[in-house]
């Protein structure tokens, strides 16, 4: 099974920008979609955008507008771009594939 490994996390004041990046250990190209999850002290992890293959994306009502995820099948790596961070963002963020892997998870602190 592939490898996932997050970076990117941190602090960040509101209204701030991060970007995560999860690095696969084996091409992606064949991996039909690539996501990512949150999971806040207290809740159940939660889904925050996917993207497929072909480039189709979809976002949680909650980051629409505010995140964006691309992936490189080449660098075999995906990214979230997180803009104008609210407090309530606050989570671990991980990395998934449509066939199961996780990664270990980054922190994302957003707080003044």
């Amino acid at each position: 099974q592939v490898q996932l490994v997050e970076s990117g996390g941190g602090l960040v004041q509101p209204g701030g920008s991060l970007r995560l990046s999860c690095a696969a250990s084996r091409s992606i190209f064949s991996i039909y979609v690539m996501g990512w999850y949150r999971q806040a002290p207290g809740k159940q992890r939660e889904l925050v955008a996917t993207i497929t293959r072909g480039g189709r994306t979809n976002y949680a009502d909650s980051v629409k507008g505010r995140f964006t995820i691309s992936r490189d099948n080449a660098k075999n790596t995906v990214w979230l771009q997180m803009n104008s961070l609210k407090p309530e963002d606050t989570a671990v963020y991980y990395c998934n594939t449509n066939e199961g892997a996780w990664g270990q998870g980054t922190q994302v602190t957003v707080s003044s």
